[in-house]
């Protein structure tokens, strides 16, 4: 590859799934940016992009080429700051995903605290419960919480995330407190739709050691986890949510715990960054402030 330019150019343009949203990023022109990926594709010899007057898509070799390209450019930007002796000072671009409602209540401080900190350091922060592909999407590191699927990815488990049914205290003296995990079915009940898939997530209760997956009947459905807690809060009905997202309305005593003694077994909170990058000190940075940041979310 002559120039770093072309590389740049196909990374951006891979990323946004344009030429002209990388033109803006890189602040040339679309025929410019596309030029440089046509070049780059004459040196390699394959074909990068699957294009449409409106957007580009990376073909097989595309991937797999944007993939190397994302790790040379980090060592490109690891090397530069070793040269400048600011190693160990967090800067440029964060590039970050983390679940919808987990990232508003405990990313979103973290990430404060480092813009506080860390003048030189900027934050692309994707709040979202579609998971991302790290490599593909360009992505420094995200938030995963449960098992990890992906072995490209290194974890560090910060946290973990425990799911306790609540309700608020006018509905259960009106309705009367569920003693067993089957006394749900015959509650109002408020259940999450999983946006990845559209199915409701089923209750998950812990019944002598053994897990155990129910589906209780429901005439309310959220795709939104702070509109579960809301629905709670107005008095719809029993909700099973991760404890994080009700502490605060508990400690108040504007929710109250049911079923303690039937918590599923906790998910573990982890964040992910790919494997075959060096961990760039902003990387390393954002690590360390969920690690230490992790008090958040204890229960």
């Amino acid at each position: 590859m002559q120039n770093i330019q072309q590389v740049l150019a196909f990374a951006s343009a891979a990323r946004h799934a344009s030429f002209a949203k990388a033109a803006r990023e890189l602040a040339l022109s679309p025929s410019a940016v596309a030029k440089s990926v046509s070049r780059l594709e004459a040196q390699l010899g394959v074909k990068l992009f699957y294009r449409t007057t409106r957007k580009v898509n990376l073909t097989p070799d595309g991937r797999q080429i944007f993939a190397q390209c994302q790790r040379i450019l980090d060592e490109v930007e690891t090397l530069k700051s070793t040269v400048s002796g600011a190693r160990s000072v967090p800067s440029g671009k964060l590039c970050i995903s983390a679940p919808l409602t987990f990232g508003k209540l405990v990313v979103l401080p973290a990430l404060a605290q480092l813009l506080a900190k860390y003048p030189q350091l900027s934050v692309d922060a994707r709040l979202t419960d579609q998971v991302d592909d790290l490599v593909l999407e360009g992505l420094d590191a995200a938030v995963r919480i449960g098992p990890l699927e992906d072995s490209r990815l290194i974890a560090r488990t910060f946290a973990q995330q425990v799911l306790m049914v609540s309700a608020s205290p006018a509905y259960l003296k009106a309705r009367g407190k569920p003693k067993q995990p089957r006394d749900v079915e015959r509650h109002e009940c408020v259940l999450f739709r999983l946006p990845a898939s559209g199915r409701d997530r089923p209750w998950e209760f812990l019944v002598d050691g053994v897990p155990v997956k129910l589906r209780p009947p429901a005439r309310l459905r959220l795709s939104d986890g702070e509109a579960l807690v809301s629905a709670a809060l107005d008095g719809l009905g029993l909700v099973q949510a991760p404890h994080y997202m009700i502490a605060d309305a508990m400690r108040e005593g504007r929710l109250v715990e049911c079923l303690k003694e039937f918590r599923p077994a906790p998910l573990p909170i982890s964040v992910v960054h790919p494997g075959n990058r060096m961990l760039a000190p902003r990387v390393r940075a954002f690590i360390d402030a969920l690690t230490t940041g992790s008090r958040r979310v204890s229960k």
